[in-house]
C-alpha cells in the first residue's frame, strides 16, 4: 500500500449476518485534506471507519491508516483521533475537566495550556468550568471535537459531526473543522449528511452506495458540467431569448444553445471561446446581466448515484 496517503483502503469488504454491506470499497485520502465520506443510511460508512480504526476486523481487503493497521499498532493509534455521535463527554464534569480526563488517558505532559487553546479554538472558553450537562447539543458537539484532536493526532474521523445541529451550529462546526484542518495541519475523514457543509469544505469525497464506491474524486472535477463547457447565459430582457439563442446558434463554435426557463445555456467547442461568445451577444445588442459555466451541485452527483444503486448492483 501507498504510504504517501493518509488512508488507504483497498479492496474492502464486511457482512453481517449474512448480508455483504461492503464490497470491494476502494479508497484514499491524502496527508492534510478534508475528505467526506457520503452515503444513505446502512450503507456501511460507519462500519469503514471501525474497521480503520481497528475496532472490527474485514472480511476480505485491508486498509492502512498512516500506513498501519490500527488494529496491530498501538504507536499508530496514539495518532488518531475519532468523534463518533456519542460525544464521549462526562455531563457532571466541567469542559475543563472533561478535556483534563482525556488528557491523563493520553497521558499528556503538563496539558493545562493545550486545553486551554482548545477551549478557544471551539469558543468555550467562558463556559470552562460550567458542567457539559447544561450545554447546548451544539457546544458539546463542539467540546466532542476539542476531546478528538486533544493530543494532536495527524488523522482525525468525525463521524456525522453536523446531526440534530441547527443551521447556525452547523456552520460553527464547519468553520471549526476547516480551522483546525489548516491550524492544525490534520487529515480530515469527516462522515456526513450534510451536502452542502461537504461541497464546501471537502477537497475530495467517495459516494457509497450498495455497498460499493459509486464516485470517488475531488469536489471540483465531479461538480463541473461533464463534457463540452456548457455556460448559462442571464439576458436583461427575458423576451430577448429567442433571438439571441439564434445569434449564439450561428457562431461556429457554439455546438448547441437552448432555452431554459428564464435563461439560455450554450455548449461550446472549447472553453477558451467563453470571451468570444460574450463580445459576439453584446455586438449583436444584447445586454448580459449574467455569464457563467454551468455546473452540477454534489446533491445532484449523490442522488444521482444512490439511484443508481438502488436499481441495481
Amino acid at each position: 500500500m501507498a504510504a504517501m496517503n493518509a488512508v488507504d483502503v483497498r479492496g474492502l469488504s464486511r457482512s453481517f449476518d449474512g448480508r455483504e454491506i461492503l464490497r470491494g470499497v476502494t479508497f484514499s485520502v491524502a496527508h492534510g485534506e478534508i475528505f467526506g465520506y457520503l452515503g444513505p443510511n446502512g450503507a456501511g460508512k460507519t462500519t469503514t471507519i471501525r474497521i480503520l480504526l481497528g475496532l472490527l476486523t474485514p472480511g476480505a481487503g485491508e486498509c492502512r491508516v498512516l500506513g498501519r493497521d490500527l488494529a496491530l499498532d498501538d504507536a499508530a493509534r496514539a495518532k488518531v483521533g475519532v468523534l463518533f455521535e456519542n460525544n464521549g463527554l462526562a455531563d457532571r464534569l466541567s469542559a475543563a475537566d472533561n478535556l483534563a480526563y482525556y488528557a491523563g488517558l493520553y497521558d499528556l505532559d503538563d496539558p493545562r495550556d493545550r486545553i486551554d487553546e482548545l477551549l478557544a479554538l471551539v469558543d468555550l472558553e467562558d463556559r470552562r468550568n460550567d458542567p457539559v450537562g447544561t450545554f447546548s447539543t451544539g457546544m458539546k458537539r463542539r467540546l466532542g471535537i476539542a476531546r478528538a484532536i486533544l493530543h494532536r493526532p495527524e488523522v482525525v474521523f468525525l463521524d456525522e459531526p453536523s446531526s440534530g445541529l441547527d443551521p447556525g451550529a452547523q456552520r460553527m462546526v464547519r468553520d471549526l473543522i476547516v480551522d483546525l484542518s489548516q491550524r492544525e495541519e490534520m487529515t480530515v475523514f469527516l462522515n456526513s449528511h450534510h451536502l452542502d457543509e461537504v461541497q464546501r469544505i471537502c477537497s475530495t469525497v467517495a459516494i457509497l452506495a450498495g455497498g460499493r464506491i459509486r464516485a470517488f474524486d475531488s469536489v471540483k472535477n465531479l461538480t463541473a458540467a461533464s463534457g463540452r463547457p456548457e455556460m448559462t447565459v442571464v439576458l436583461a430582457d427575458p423576451g430577448d431569448r429567442a433571438r439571441a439563442r439564434e445569434t449564439a446558434m450561428a457562431l461556429p463554435y457554439v455546438s448547441g444553445c437552448e432555452e431554459d426557463g428564464e435563461v439560455l445555456r450554450c455548449t461550446l467547442t472549447d472553453p477558451g471561446v467563453i470571451p468570444d461568445l460574450i463580445a459576439a451577444l453584446a455586438a449583436a445588442g444584447f445586454r448580459l446581466l449574467e455569464v457563467r459555466r454551468s455546473s452540477r451541485s454534489l446533491e445532484e452527483i449523490y442522488l444521482e448515484n444512490v439511484g443508481q444503486s438502488e436499481g441495481g448492483s
